[in-house]
């Protein structure tokens, strides 16, 4: 049975979230990205507190394409070592899933 997934991504600017997201559904590697435009993070890199804006990308996929993704996430992305953590989000609404297996087929 197929399973699906939330792909919890931050990228530096809106832009470059849009970017990431566009490419993805067009490649239909996701059926849907969400862009959260602007979040405050702290966090440690490179030995030091950091501070940063950074926008948020929600990108429900399946589980079959989730490493695919991830490879074009990281691929597309400005930082060296980008956040992309996957979630599972089965159970939930068997017809929204539907429409995530639909969209990400490759046959359209």
């Amino acid at each position: 049975m197929q399973q699906y997934q939330l792909l919890y991504v931050t990228a530096s600017s809106e832009d470059e979230a849009l970017s990431i997201g566009r490419v993805l559904v067009e490649k239909r590697l996701a059926a849907c990205v969400n862009v959260l435009p602007k979040m405050r993070s702290i966090y440690w890199w490179k030995g030091a507190i950091e501070e940063a804006h950074e926008a948020v990308l929600l990108v429900k996929t399946t589980e079959s394409k989730a490493a695919e993704a991830t490879r074009r996430i990281k691929e597309l992305h400005g930082y060296e070592c980008p956040c992309v953590a996957a979630l599972s989000i089965s159970p939930g609404n068997q017809e929204y899933f539907d429409w995530i297996e639909a969209e990400t087929t490759d046959e359209k």
